[in-house]
């Protein structure tokens, strides 16, 4: 995605080597100096939906347009962590929309194993073999990693890798100095701030609170918002934690509850280690076949696919407002600057509140107490 969106605003390779390691060395600080202080499972690096929407827009912006409007949407995330006004809209959302929501998110990402297992047959099939067999040969084993080493295997006996270019050097950040314009307000940062709000950070703050942790919300959503203030200064889109990270690190398969942020800990290391090496390491990863590339991303996801769904449909006060918000998630649709996950939360309880849903059950239970 960031490749793509550099490509459209006709970047050099250097600004965009420069980009990778601003926003993948400052994520991976943030989400390692959450993790440490909280003892919580935060992970992540920067808004890879941010990313795609920016390769359709930034083409005609300047540098320091492009930094302007970064650094804005940054400034609008930092407000809305102080006024605690997303943390609010948060806590009224019923927990069985929160799992329906996440299982919708991931689906596409799951269903995308198909396709990518007929497309590698070797590679693909090896890695099925290691994700179901790898917890009964060794115990505690993740499933992911039987599949990864497999499939791993698979790819270099099946497949011929391309030729690797010749390495890249070292790129510091670039400083940009910022323009502010409405232009970049409008088109740029109020879009941005909103993908990042409802692609991850709703996204990783629904999975902590889903796995049984409580998260200071305001705090943040303000620490991401002047992280995102801060790479943009030096030319980086955002960071924060991330949804889908922030939902591994936080799920069973990262061990016992009370430990699962060291898994986020490691997580924000090798996210910050991946930019200082985004020189070398952006020419080894785009050597893999995208099909491979798919098959690991669903198969990673597919146990927080399997835990969301039977979370979502054990709450039957909440089925039909759980399934609309399940579909309206799992479609990806955009409308009006806002993203999927965000109009699956808001249909969802507008759809609980107008049935009033749940409160029957409330109404059975108190009975049942009198």
């Amino acid at each position: 995605m960031l490749v793509q969106a550099a490509d459209a605003a006709g970047m050099t390779r250097e600004h965009l080597l420069s980009w990778i390691l601003i926003v993948y060395l400052t994520g991976g600080a943030l989400n390692l100096a959450l993790s440490l202080k909280y003892k919580l499972p935060f992970a992540g690096a920067h808004s890879i939906t941010a990313a795609a929407f920016l390769s359709s827009v930034v083409a005609g912006y300047p540098p320091g347009e492009l930094a302007g409007s970064f650094m804005m949407a940054g400034a609008l995330i930092a407000v809305l962590g102080v006024t605690g006004l997303f943390a609010r809209i948060m806590e009224a959302i019923p927990r069985s929309l929160i799992d329906a929501m996440l299982a919708g998110l991931v689906l596409p990402y799951v269903l995308k194993v198909v396709p990518s297992v007929t497309g590698l047959p070797l590679a693909g099939g090896l890695a099925l073999l290691g994700y179901f067999l790898a917890p009964r040969v060794v115990k505690n084993l993740p499933p992911f990693i039987g599949a990864l080493g497999l499939g791993l295997a698979g790819l270099l006996l099946g497949h011929s890798l391309p030729a690797a270019a010749p390495a890249d050097s070292l790129s510091w950040p670039e400083v940009s100095l910022p323009v502010f314009t409405w232009s970049g307000l409008l088109a740029v940062a109020i879009p941005v701030a909103f993908l990042v709000l409802g692609n991850d950070i709703a996204v990783a703050l629904a999975a902590l609170r889903k796995n049984g942790y409580q998260a200071p919300v305001n705090r943040v959503i303000l620490v991401s918002g002047l992280g995102t203030l801060f790479v943009g200064f030096l030319g980086g889109h955002a960071v924060s934690i991330g949804g889908m990270m922030t939902s591994l690190c936080s799920g069973r398969d990262a061990g016992a509850p009370q430990s699962r942020y060291k898994a986020a800990v490691i997580c924000s290391v090798l996210v910050a280690f991946f930019g200082l090496f985004a020189w070398l390491a952006v020419g080894l990863i785009e050597r893999l076949p995208p099909a491979f590339v798919s098959l690991m991303t669903g198969l990673s996801l597919a146990g927080i696919l399997l835990n969301s769904i039977r979370s979502a449909l054990s709450q039957s006060a909440y089925r039909l407002s759980s399934l609309l918000a399940f579909a309206v998630a799992a479609s990806g649709v955009t409308w009006a600057g806002i993203s999927s996950p965000v109009w699956a939360l808001i249909i969802g309880l507008g759809v609980s509140r107008a049935l009033q849903e749940g409160r029957a059950g409330r109404t059975t239970q108190q009975s049942r107490g009198a």
